[in-house]
């Protein structure tokens, strides 16, 4: 099934939306255009991993890095480079990292259309913002500090910062934490839409960054093709 006809079945089938005290965002694909700040890293990466001896051959194709967002690092590496050992891993770790936060404070990297806008709109009407991501936990900041977002956010939870193994631990972390108890988790990945239903909350799915299978949102409360389309689901609750 296609997002597209995923989307029409779950317009026909799509209960009333309650207005939520939070939403709870992940990053890559959701909020920031990943691919803008990673590919060009992504390459560096492997020019280094191969002057230091750690790796040889081509660099793999971008396409097995972008299927893989929204994963654990760890994980990530086991599906890009799975011939590397585990210290060739991790090193691909740090130069990852730092390679990303050097293009952050480049500039140049991306939100997706009308974020920003979009957040503050929403922080207006009193909903309480967070961010639950897999990423790197300073990863995750940098993005948030160098879009000028740091005052739009309550909390900033990542897999790396709070330890966690999965999202669905992540998440639940987070809502206990900050005492909530409605959320919407907004997410483009299946991790995003587990994490929210696992942990008995709306799921809103992003359909627009196209890093996922098709199948990806499935189970999804709604799913939104734009981010600004958020304001109007948030618009339209009880």
């Amino acid at each position: 099934m296609s997002r597209e006809e995923l989307g029409t079945e779950r317009q026909e089938t799509k209960p009333t939306l309650q207005k939520p005290e939070a939403m709870v965002f992940d990053m890559d694909g959701t909020l920031f255009q990943t691919e803008s700040l990673l590919l060009p890293a992504y390459h560096k990466m492997f020019d280094i991993l191969r002057e230091e001896g750690l790796y040889s051959g081509p660099t793999p194709p971008e396409e097995r890095i972008l299927g893989c967002l929204g994963m654990l690092l760890s994980d990530i590496w086991k599906n890009v480079m799975p011939e590397a050992g585990e210290k060739v891993h991790r090193r691909a770790d740090e130069l990852l990292l730092r390679l990303e936060i050097e293009g952050l404070e480049a500039g140049g990297s991306l939100l997706y259309p009308k974020v920003p806008e979009t957040l503050r709109k929403l922080k207006e009407r009193g909903v309480r913002l967070f961010v639950c991501s897999n990423g790197l936990e300073e990863y995750i900041h940098s993005i948030v500090v160098v879009h000028k977002l740091d005052d739009v956010f309550e909390g900033l939870y990542s897999a790396g910062g709070q330890g966690t193994s999965t999202k669905v631990d992540l998440l639940k972390l987070l809502l206990d934490n900050y005492g909530i108890g409605s959320a919407w988790m907004v997410g483009d990945r299946s991790s995003d839409v587990q994490a929210g239903k696992e942990n008995g909350q709306t799921v809103i799915g992003c359909a627009y960054a196209g890093f996922g299978r098709n199948d990806e949102l499935k189970g999804s409360d709604e799913i939104i093709r734009s981010f600004d389309q958020l304001l109007e689901l948030y618009n339209g609750a009880q």
